[in-house]
């Protein structure tokens, strides 16, 4: 029997929007999909080191950068922002009911092998270097993405 695959093209910046993206692969995974998520544009800064990183960057991309948010856990939420408040609230609904958080779901996913990809033109776009996101992931173009979502029985933009 052939294995089922699933590609999530996770193209939002929001929190609620990438753990949808990431609950879904994790739970693809476990029921033995091979799974890719294609980071693009907004969605790469759920890959972002919550640390800085130095490295030399132009004055656009270094101003992309200060206004990007670094990491998972900076993200803020679709809809009910509230000032920053509401990234806060449902951190603290998420941790009352013992739900894990997008970096814990990051972490899941490279655990279970799912294939994470950055797009290598919108790092060039928004000035994004390897150094900056998270270790182990992949980095290709729109190519190699449609080359895996040919062969996917589930194909989802988030």
């Amino acid at each position: 029997m052939e294995k089922k695959r699933t590609t999530i093209v996770l193209f939002s910046g929001d929190y609620d929007k990438a753990m949808a993206a990431y609950i879904i692969a994790n739970g693809a995974a476990a029921y033995d999909h091979e799974v890719t998520i294609f980071h693009t544009f907004w969605g790469i800064n759920a890959l972002r080191k919550q640390e800085p990183v130095a490295v030399q960057k132009g004055f656009l991309e270094k101003m992309f950068a200060k206004m990007m948010p670094r990491g998972a856990e900076k993200l803020g939420l679709s809809k009910m922002q509230m000032l920053g408040m509401g990234p806060k609230m449902i951190k603290h609904v998420m941790k009352k009911h013992n739900a894990l958080t997008l970096t814990q779901l990051v972490e899941m996913a490279q655990e279970q092998d799912i294939k994470l990809v950055t797009c290598t033109m919108t790092m060039d776009l928004l000035g994004l270097q390897k150094e900056e996101l998270l270790d182990g992931i992949q980095y290709a173009g729109v190519a190699a993405y449609l080359a895996d979502a040919e062969e996917g029985n589930v194909n989802l933009f988030i």
